[in-house]
């Protein structure tokens, strides 16, 4: 295989919305952007509804559109973009549920579709979607007697156990919503790990699927190995890579890997990630190019047809810590050129 191999263990995703299912007494949803945070949302999806989740969110309407397809016509599907301009059309084909952000969006929604369903997205204090509490004051009285689905909100720290904002947050959203007698929902993975307070009646985790923190105990979901191209050996002095950023302090073998940026393996990778062979590791050498990265294969005393980026050695939080970003961004990033193989039992 001259590509990436992307293993996806669906029984371990599956296992880790039993388990966040299991720290609640409310429903729990699912959060598939991203083409499922890169593992693909329809595959993901179909196996969380075999466990039982009903209400799948994603960004916008054409993610919603797609994983209709994949999903059928039974499961709810709500769009954190709410109802943009030109998403009617496609938001009543596929029926999906679009979560209102503003006055704008409400208007646009109960004009171009009254009898269609909708939720509505409060702003408590991240300042990036949702009413903010002047516009909800104003738009309370008509969203409420358009009975909304949902009134939703999201934290801004909840990786942050202790960060003061989280409570902060939570006695917003319960200022704005207390007494209105609609479901509400506040919590993604790090909301459901802050405790009952946080979970009212459906949670949404998303990075805690697929094995990201702040969920500490979830089971690792991927494995991406890489083949190996070409081995070659370099004497002390020579260089590798574009910029000639690594220079061999001694006799070296280095392995050219099929794989770059252009698979989402981020260029601030370059001379701080590490590859395995098995359990031995083996430096990023040079910068990430394109399609190859270069890896000091010198202490294997073999040419290996493989290195293992993310594994059992080194999973997606560790690797974004190597290069200086978040496992979502690792995931997120996940190329198309990788064969997805499903490795459930």
């Amino acid at each position: 295989m001259s590509t990436g191999a992307l293993s996806i263990d669906l029984d371990a995703l599956a296992a880790n919305w039993r388990a966040l299912d299991a720290m609640t007494a409310s429903e729990t949803g699912a959060v598939v952007k991203a083409d499922g945070y890169g593992l693909g949302a329809g595959r993901v999806a179909r196996r969380l509804a075999h466990e039982g989740a009903r209400r799948f969110f994603v960004a916008v309407a054409e993610e919603g559109a797609a994983l209709r397809k994949a999903l059928g016509p039974v499961p709810e599907i709500y769009v954190f973009s709410g109802h943009m301009e030109g998403d009617t059309r496609r938001l009543a084909a596929a029926e999906l549920i679009p979560m209102l952000n503003s006055i704008d969006q409400l208007a646009r929604h109960l004009e171009a579709l009254p009898d269609h369903p909708f939720g509505i997205q409060l702003d408590t204090g991240m300042n990036r979607l949702g009413f903010e509490w002047s516009d909800w004051a104003e738009a309370a009285a008509i969203a409420l007697d358009h009975n909304p689905l949902w009134l939703t909100s999201h934290l801004a720290c909840a990786d942050e156990a202790d960060h003061e904002m989280n409570p902060y947050q939570l006695d917003i959203f319960r200022q704005m919503t207390d007494g209105l007698g609609v479901p509400r929902s506040l919590s993604a993975t790090g909301g459901i790990l802050l405790g009952p307070d946080y979970h009212f009646d459906l949670t949404r985790p998303g990075i805690g699927l697929y094995g990201g923190l702040p969920f500490e105990a979830a089971q690792p979901v991927v494995r991406l190995d890489l083949p190996v191209v070409q081995c070659r050996d370099l004497v002390a002095g020579e260089v590798v890579g574009y910029g000639n950023s690594w220079q061999a302090e001694r006799p070296s073998r280095i392995a050219t890997i099929s794989g770059g940026y252009a698979d989402g393996l981020i260029r601030a990778m370059s001379g701080r990630a590490t590859l395995w062979h098995g359990d031995t590791p083996c430096p990023l050498v040079g910068r990430v190019s394109m399609d190859l990265l270069t890896v000091d294969i010198t202490d294997l005393g073999e040419d290996p047809v493989y290195l293992t980026l993310v594994g059992p050695h080194q999973g997606v939080d560790s690797l974004a810590q190597a290069a200086g970003t978040i496992g979502y961004e690792i995931l997120t990033s996940l190329g198309s050129r990788y064969a997805r193989l499903d490795i459930s039992g």
